[in-house]
């Protein structure tokens, strides 16, 4: 099983950008306490700051059909990419499920953060379990391959 972790915009400073939101775990530890946890599944990790870079991402795990899942934290394009969504759309599309991740609880935060343009194109979103979501996700594409 192949599954890949896609991160957006300012996750690569997890564990140093405001901690008291998103905590102190970075996603290098996040990962491999992931990789720990399920051995036998395979992961591909992907973090962007570009758009561009992920939604090119995006389609080329849709284009391969290689991957059984994918889970995504767009970060920021979460709330504003209409071509991310387009993309993430697509890999729906090719029957590669894929899980939307926000690690705050976006209902309880500023307006702009409210609106996910990511979740009704997805198979499953999850909100607010902060770190833990990304392996949540994990579970829940486990679950749907098996």
């Amino acid at each position: 099983m192949l599954i890949a972790i896609i991160n957006g915009p300012n996750l690569n400073l997890l564990g140093k950008r405001d901690p008291q939101v998103y905590g102190s775990t970075t996603m290098e530890q996040t990962i491999l306490d992931i990789q720990r946890r399920n051995i036998g599944t395979h992961f591909v990790y992907f973090q962007s700051n570009h758009e561009g870079a992920l939604i090119d991402k995006l389609q080329e795990i849709g284009l391969s059909q290689n991957c059984n899942g994918v889970v995504i934290n767009a970060g920021g394009y979460a709330h504003t990419s209409v071509a991310l969504r387009d993309a993430v759309e697509f890999v729906m599309q090719q029957h590669i499920p894929v899980v939307d991740v926000h690690i705050s609880d976006i209902s309880q935060r500023e307006d702009f953060r409210k609106t996910d343009l990511l979740n009704n194109v997805c198979a499953h979103t999850i909100i607010g379990h902060g770190i833990n979501g990304y392996q949540e996700a994990v579970d829940y594409i486990i679950g749907l391959v098996h």
